[in-house]
């Protein structure tokens, strides 16, 4: 059994990247194999502009890392979708910050 020597919120961009290489590496196990043909299907953006797109989240400062992990895995389209994603923390953010938030998603779609 492997030893856990860190651990940190990804994207499904970068769990996908991830399962890719380790796909090459060795053969998958069931659950990953399930994990890496879901990732496969249903991420809609690479890990590179993932990764961009955290980083511009991250500066709306109200967003936890959990949030903008969830807004980049999910990419809302508009105010329902960010309100579904945020709950109860939705109430927390200005009207400008709901539409920053859509604005940088949508730079990505």
């Amino acid at each position: 059994m492997e030893e856990i020597l860190k651990e940190r919120l990804i994207s499904n961009a970068e769990a996908l990247e991830i399962l890719k290489e380790r796909s090459k590496e060795i053969e998958l196990g069931y659950e990953q194999k399930n994990a890496f043909e879901h990732l496969k299907k249903y991420t809609k953006i690479s890990e590179k502009n993932a990764i961009e797109l955290i980083e511009k989240l991250k500066e709306i400062s109200k967003l936890t890392e959990r949030q903008v992990i969830s807004i980049v895995n999910l990419l809302p389209k508009d105010r329902d979708e960010v309100r579904v994603i945020l709950d109860k923390d939705y109430k927390n953010l200005t009207e400008e910050e709901k539409a920053l938030i859509l604005e940088k998603v949508n730079k990505f779609v």
